[in-house]
């Protein structure tokens, strides 16, 4: 059976890992664990935009107010250290509601998404979920409280430090002593969860037809593309997605179209048990792992 030999290869890496593929004309699926639960880090940003654009439609927002941000210190220190994106700012700057959306999807900017949390809080974003009838996936803080965790302050000399204690404070029940990492206090979902979410976007029917495809031009234009998307991306191929990254939890969520009209949605949360902040085998290995589901589901 392919999910076993697959289970076997995560194993042997030292990863944990939920996934589903699923054919989105037949409602096909295959997965390995498709129901456990993670904290899903930045995935959250995928259902911040839906909700946005969703209130956006609803002339509850309007996509171009500007929003004024402040440069302000971060756990890494002064304005102007963080790692990417607005954190980079050393000024105050004016952006508009809609490219908050792009660098908050498309680079998966924290200061952005934390910007558009303010508009829409997170307890409004599983309320307007549920009104869309996506279950499974549940939004309870900020991008910013993701960087509050003490394991997230240690410094780069200290990175197996940050993420031994990842791996090592989890508990039997899927809790664990890192709230940001504990499925019942942190942004969660399954993979069953967020290709759900994947399908209601591509095949909307709760969800309006303009805010469907807008998110998923966003996803098309994300820029992060070194986990799945070598698996999927290809001249015949269209690859929209989002990853999810905090401390040894690495994911993406995304949709592979062909141009002879099939569609597959694909959704990988993995936590390693190797303690280092740079993994790539692992990472590749999760595009093969979903590649190897989706070509056997392709030809079943």
């Amino acid at each position: 059976m392919i999910t076993h030999r697959l289970r076997a290869e995560l194993h042997e890496a030292g990863l944990h890992g939920s996934f589903l593929v699923r054919d989105l004309h037949t409602g096909h699926e295959i997965g390995i664990e498709p129901d456990t639960e993670y904290a899903t880090a930045s995935l959250v940003k995928v259902p911040l935009a839906l909700a946005t654009l969703h209130r956006i439609h609803r002339h509850e927002l309007d996509g171009a107010t500007p929003v004024h941000i402040a440069p302000t210190h971060t756990d890494t220190g002064p304005p102007g250290t963080g790692p990417f994106g607005i954190s980079k700012f050393r000024h105050p700057v004016t952006i508009a509601i809609e490219d908050l959306l792009h660098l908050s999807t498309c680079l998966s900017d924290n200061i952005a998404a934390d910007a558009l949390f303010d508009l829409t809080p997170p307890t409004h974003v599983t309320r307007l979920l549920h009104e869309h009838h996506i279950r499974g996936i549940t939004v309870r803080h900020r991008i910013g409280t993701l960087n509050a965790t003490p394991a997230e302050r240690l410094a780069p000399d200290e990175t197996h430090l940050a993420h031994t204690l990842a791996i090592q404070a989890g508990t039997d029940g899927r809790g664990h002593h890192i709230p940001q990492l504990d499925v019942t206090t942190a942004n969660s979902g399954s993979a069953r969860a967020h290709v759900d979410l994947l399908h209601a976007l591509w095949k909307p029917t709760h969800v309006h037809p303009d805010v469907a495809q807008g998110v998923r031009a966003l996803m098309a234009d994300n820029l992060i593309r070194h986990r799945l998307a070598p698996d999927f991306m290809s001249d015949a191929t269209t690859w929209a997605s989002k990853t999810g990254t905090v401390l040894n939890h690495r994911h993406e969520i995304g949709v592979v179209e062909h141009t002879n009209g099939e569609a597959y949605a694909i959704a990988a949360l993995t936590a390693s048990q190797v303690p280092a902040r740079h993994q790539p085998e692992a990472e590749a290995l999760m595009g093969r792992v979903a590649r190897a589901l989706r070509d056997h589901l392709r030809s079943t």
